[in-house]
């Protein structure tokens, strides 16, 4: 195997590794094998944006020292419950916030903002934005992360996140193609399978798709999910499969940029020695770049067998070309960018604008008692009420948010009692819970997808028995209504950053109106969107 030969097999792996600064053997790997860049991950490479900033410079150091190209260094920092690069980045508030606004100025915007939060620490990849149709309430891996179930509207904002982020100089990344909004199964933990004909696809999935196309985005991340009526096989994730990564995606839609896979390390792709034969199906298939994680053992793997599949002709270096082509024209692209100073990650201008959003989106569902909004005596009691921020997938950042329901209220009203309660709180806690409540004048009940944590409804269908006076806040998904129908007073965020919490106090007490729309459907609980 010649060095040109090893250097292409490099240059289509995204790797990663575990540390604040680059460790010895990546170094060594850049020096001797090349690569097409890294993917950061907040508990294994994010400390602070200084930090952040030095790491990706020695990492791109060492790329041109060695007379390597220009690195693309790649995280997904999509907002909402998923914010890799850390608190002191703007928190920007989910797809979901920016699709109740229904605005896709502010979808622009946020892209924008985002994009030169990354450039100015290093970044020159977002994986963002979503661009999945959250058609399945019970989806366990897409939610909040995407816009709404309506294409027409989800095509608009994805769209207009592209421009915005590339705007700023930094590769937007439509993702999951092609699309998992329907799935009922996370693919880290198996394969979807989306059983919808090809007219649903066109209409339903593809279009959000087609319109970051239009819009010039620079990457597509593949799906992980099966789908037949393309295929004909349940089986056979969408990464592997020629018929939709080529025929579908760079003939029908015309893609001409680079194709990433999503994550090598989930279930949906065979795990263990096999991995290599889904690696080079996915290769095969027309993707560009594999995207790793940290484990060495799979990374040497990964490349060992390549090697071996263009040695038996399975891989022909043509094919590893083509990707060559675009990646130099990506980064010719990347090349042309300016880097914005580092103080403005978490700017107050980038603050301002998520701070507008979370107040542009939050939204009124239910308000059949007249509660809200609120005028209460100094001396009534309030029980804010939450689950304690959790992990949900592995997407996801949720756990690093402080419970912020109390705090939020008190800024309008001087007596409020905090419970954070476990997202899947036991029969003994919600018992003790209803008994304190009792006592109280009213009740703001906070949910994170009760709709999937069944606990959490019975505790809210508790505390509205007790009789208080109640208003429920669905903090994530908007879906949690239908596992506590019966509330007469009910509120959405799409999130639970402290931005969200801060705008649901102000609408709450009448200190700002209620403006966001819902941007999903929910039969038989709201009769319009």
């Amino acid at each position: 195997m010649n060095d040109n030969t090893s250097q292409m097999i490099g240059q289509r792996l995204m790797l990663a590794f575990e540390g604040f600064e680059p460790p010895p053997h990546v170094l060594k790997w850049i020096r001797e094998r090349g690569t097409a860049g890294f993917t950061l991950f907040r508990p294994k490479n994010v400390a602070n944006p200084g930090q952040v900033l030095a790491l990706n410079e020695t990492l791109q150091a060492a790329a041109a020292e060695s007379g390597q190209p220009l690195l693309l260094i790649a995280t997904d920092q999509e907002g909402g419950q998923f914010v890799a690069l850390g608190d002191e980045t703007t928190h920007f508030p989910s797809n979901m916030a920016l699709g109740a606004t229904g605005d896709p100025e502010l979808a622009r915007q946020v892209g924008y903002a985002t994009g030169l939060e990354l450039a100015a620490m290093g970044l020159n990849v977002n994986y963002a934005p979503d661009s999945d149709v959250n058609t399945n309430p019970d989806n366990p891996n897409v939610g909040i992360r995407a816009f709404g179930d309506d294409p027409a509207l989800v095509a608009q904002m994805a769209a207009a996140m592209v421009d915005g982020q590339q705007a700023a100089g930094v590769a937007a990344t439509a993702k999951h193609f092609p699309g998992s909004g329907e799935s009922s199964l996370d693919p880290h933990y198996g394969v979807p399978v989306l059983n919808h004909d090809r007219e649903r696809l066109e209409a339903v999935e593809f279009r959000p798709f087609r319109a970051a196309i239009e819009a010039g985005a620079k990457l597509i991340m593949t799906a992980h999910v099966g789908l037949p009526a393309l295929t004909g096989r349940a089986d056979l994730p969408a990464t592997l499969s020629a018929e939709i990564m080529d025929g579908l995606l760079r003939q029908r839609l015309g893609f001409e940029g680079l194709l990433i896979t999503d994550a090598l390390d989930m279930k949906a792709i065979t795990q263990g020695a096999g991995q290599i034969v889904d690696v080079i199906a996915a290769l095969r298939a027309g993707v560009d770049l594999l995207l790793l994680t940290g484990d060495p053992e799979v990374r040497e793997r990964i490349y060992g067998g390549t090697q071996l599949a263009i040695s038996r002709g399975l891989l022909r270096p043509e094919h590893l070309a083509a990707t060559g082509k675009r990646l130099a024209a990506l980064r010719h692209w990347l090349s042309q960018a300016d880097r914005p100073p580092l103080d403005v990650v978490g700017c107050a201008e980038h603050r301002q604008l998520a701070q507008k959003v979370a107040r542009l989106s939050t939204t009124l569902v239910k308000n059949e008692a007249g509660l809200l909004p609120l005028n209460l005596p100094a001396e009534a009691r309030i029980a804010a009420i939450m689950p304690r921020p959790a992990d949900l997938t592995p997407a996801d950042t949720s756990k690093y948010v402080a419970p912020a329901l109390a705090g939020s209220i008190r800024a309008y009203h001087p007596n409020v009692d905090e419970f954070v309660v476990w997202q899947q709180p036991a029969e003994s806690e919600i018992r003790a819970l209803c008994e304190v409540a009792a006592d109280y004048d009213l009740l703001i009940i906070g949910t994170i997808s009760a709709h999937l944590q069944l606990e959490q409804a019975t505790l809210v269908n508790e505390l509205l028995a007790t009789g208080v006076p109640s208003v429920t806040v669905a903090m994530r998904t908007p879906y949690d209504l239908s596992v506590y129908p019966e509330a007469k007073t009910h509120v959405c965020t799409y999130g639970l950053e402290p931005g969200a919490l801060e705008a649901l106090a102000a609408a709450l007490f009448g200190a700002i109106p209620f403006q966001g729309q819902l941007p999903v459907a929910m039969p038989g609980l709201i009769e319009t969107r």
